[in-house]
């Protein structure tokens, strides 16, 4: 199975899209997860590349890398990884065995009394450009405030009645086969209590919205995926207490550097005299422009990595590094001068233009033998 694409692991098309990864990676993550193979190595080594499959796949940057220079090209970027994938891979476990072990964690905190979180997240899509060196962007977005006519219950001059649903327990049990699972009750998500008469100002919902802005400094070297957390910006509950605002970031691909980590890949075309000749060939960087010194008889995919000219780090651990990939051009067509140049050129290198005559002069003469 090592031997497989990573679209083959998860048993996808290489034009699936996200969420086609998503269900594939479920799949085969419940086929072969430890906890429905007991002892047995190889589910469990399965199941690790299925995992590994997905980090790679669900991540567009990761993805796009993969796509053009393979494995190898992930191991350039030292094996770091945008925390996008590894959020998204927790919650499809969530999904996946909610209700094992206690149930899924919550991902938002909020005070016992109030009906909905206090943290809240917003996305903001950045540029490239704005990714690599920072910038400060305005945000909008809608913040709960808890409703103080109905003092945050939702109900008129807040009454409130034991949830017929569950009997104020709060919770519902949900028999699966042999086993009973405790699940939050769908009617009153958990409270115990429901309205006995609909708030008139807030529609039963126990809080109202109002549109905000923040200005948030984006960080050089922010990722896909990323987020930044905004103090003090969040929803406000019935104690005035106000909880965060949580930024994700979705970063816009550039038309030639391609990211991974914090270091950039870049493809160079190359005539093929340059690459035999090893020309000086001067190519853009993220910080202007560098040499790069083709060395005589460059190959078609080569790297060449310029340390120090990647993006920095996010935390301030340095910068990453930029990768040339070289691609060797040929011309569409040649003139019959140009021909016989190529051909006088080709005659001056002697039997090492023909390096096929000697590897194959034996294997000539076995097959010949093969039809006496």
């Amino acid at each position: 199975m090592e031997n497989l694409s990573y679209y083959e692991i998860l048993e996808i098309t290489k034009s699936a899209n996200g969420d086609e990864i998503k269900k594939a990676y479920r799949k085969m993550a419940k086929l072969h997860h430890p906890d429905r193979n007991p002892n047995d190595a190889t589910a469990e080594h399965k199941f690790k590349l299925c995992n590994e499959a997905y980090q790679v796949l669900s991540d567009e940057q990761q993805r796009s890398v993969y796509d053009r220079y393979g494995k190898e090209g992930l191991q350039g970027g030292g094996g770091r990884r945008s925390s996008g994938g590894f959020d998204d891979l927790g919650s499809v476990f969530e999904e996946m065995f909610n209700g094992f072990a206690g149930g899924g964690r919550s991902r938002q905190s909020r005070a016992p009394s109030d009906k909905f979180p206090l943290d809240m997240g917003v996305e903001m899509r950045i540029s490239f450009k704005e990714a690599v060196f920072g910038c400060e962007k305005e945000v909008t977005f809608n913040a709960k405030t808890s409703c103080k006519t109905c003092k945050g219950t939702g109900a008129k001059d807040a009454k409130v009645t034991s949830c017929s649903q569950c009997g104020g327990k709060g919770q519902v049990y949900v028999r699966q086969g042999f086993m009973t699972f405790s699940q939050t009750c769908p009617a009153c998500h958990g409270e115990g209590t429901m309205a006995s008469e609909k708030c008139t100002d807030c529609k039963g919902k126990s809080y109202t919205e109002a549109k905000e802005k923040v200005t948030v400094k984006v960080p050089a070297g922010i990722d896909n995926g990323n987020r930044l957390r905004v103090s003090g910006r969040g929803n406000m509950g019935k104690s005035g207490v106000r909880g965060d605002l949580y930024v994700t970031f979705e970063v816009e691909e550039d038309s030639h550097f391609i990211r991974n980590g914090n270091d950039v890949y870049l493809e160079v075309p190359i005539f093929f005299t340059q690459a035999v000749l090893g020309e000086d060939v001067t190519i853009p960087s993220l910080n202007g422009e560098v040499t790069l010194e083709l060395e005589t008889g460059t190959k078609d995919k080569q790297h060449y990595r310029f340390k120090g000219e990647g993006i920095a780090d996010v935390h301030g651990h340095g910068k990453g590094d930029m990768i040339a990939q070289i691609t060797l051009t040929y011309p569409n067509r040649l003139t019959t001068e140009q021909e016989e140049l190529l051909q006088k050129l080709q005659a001056s290198f002697g039997i090492e233009s023909k390096p096929h005559e000697s590897l194959f002069e034996s294997t000539f003469e076995k097959v010949k033998g093969w039809f006496k």
